[in-house]
């Protein structure tokens, strides 16, 4: 019979992709995950795992031994909502990426909330702005912004959100107020370092206008934020970021928006986990409570600068 800890370990494999991240996430070593699956397939007599340009994919073998897995998984999380005196209750580690500015504002107060409900449940939030990795991530579920699409990927919508021009008091004071789209070709603006973008729909600059690149560039919303409002010229920021700053003033709301959808993807073995779906349900759950802050109306300049 095979061991029921290295079943667990093959589930995680097939999870996160990666023997390092499995390492990292069950405190134990490389070497050590290699010598688990190695006698796990001496026992089943077979190879679970195939080695691809992507990650560790599972073999047939692998795919029936992890439905072994998930059952283990599941009476294990029975016992401890026994134990614990819960009608349910979700443990391990789950490893979630997000960009930078919806991780912080969202995605971290929906796992915290998550965790408030079960106890046992450890959360790891890695945050940049990137496409959906191609590779295996060792990641349990990524939120990524603009597309999902990916082989053996399942994506769920989490929300849009929509991003619109602002620029600093100080900026529009020096430069003045466009008034039509063609006057942007004059001015310029902060964007996402092009050497980093991954994330098409998120750019708007300068580039858009007159196919020059952006003057200021950084690999995070947050610091485009603070040279917008700084002076440093215009850019496309997520509402949700920006809106109520009294330091940022709109501009052209009425004509130039980009409405962008986030989504949550894993791959197949990661979204059969309860403890992933929880997160994508109070992922959903936060966006949509808050639709004010990621939808809201445009908003008008009133002339003033002070």
């Amino acid at each position: 019979m095979p061991s029921p800890d290295d079943l667990l370990i093959l589930l995680t494999v097939a999870r996160l992709g990666r023997f390092t991240a499995v390492a990292e996430a069950l405190e134990t070593t490389h070497t050590t995950i290699s010598r688990r699956i190695g006698a796990l397939d001496k026992r089943l007599g077979g190879r679970t795992l195939a080695r691809t340009p992507q990650g560790w994919e599972l073999t047939e073998l692998g795919r029936r031994a992890v439905q072994a897995a998930e059952g283990i998984e599941s009476s294990l999380g029975s016992l401890s909502a026994r134990l614990t005196n819960k009608r349910e209750s979700l443990t391990g580690l789950v490893r979630v990426g997000a960009s930078d500015a919806f991780g912080a504002l969202f995605v971290a107060p929906a796992l915290a909330r998550l965790q408030q409900d079960h106890e046992l449940l450890r959360v790891e939030l890695v945050t940049a702005t990137r496409r959906l990795s191609q590779n295996r991530s060792g990641l349990d579920l990524e939120v990524v912004p603009g597309t999902a699409e990916a082989p053996r990927i399942q994506a769920v919508a989490v929300t849009d959100h929509v991003r619109r021009l602002y620029a600093g008091r100080e900026y529009i004071r020096r430069r003045g107020m466009p008034t039509g789209v063609e006057e942007l070709a004059g001015h310029s603006f902060v964007g996402y370092a092009e050497s980093a973008l991954e994330v098409s729909e998120l750019a708007y600059g300068r580039q858009s206008v007159t196919g020059e690149a952006a003057s200021f560039q950084a690999t995070s919303i947050f610091p485009q934020v603070e040279a917008v409002r700084a002076g440093a010229g215009i850019a496309l920021l997520p509402e949700y970021v920006v809106r109520g700053d009294t330091g940022l003033v709109p501009v052209l709301h009425h004509e130039i928006e980009r409405h962008v959808r986030f989504w949550a993807a894993a791959r197949s073995e990661s979204m059969r986990s309860p403890a992933v779906r929880a997160v994508v349900s109070s992922l959903i759950e936060e966006a949509r409570s808050r639709q004010d802050q990621l939808l809201p109306r445009p908003r008008v300049w009133d002339g003033q600068l002070e």
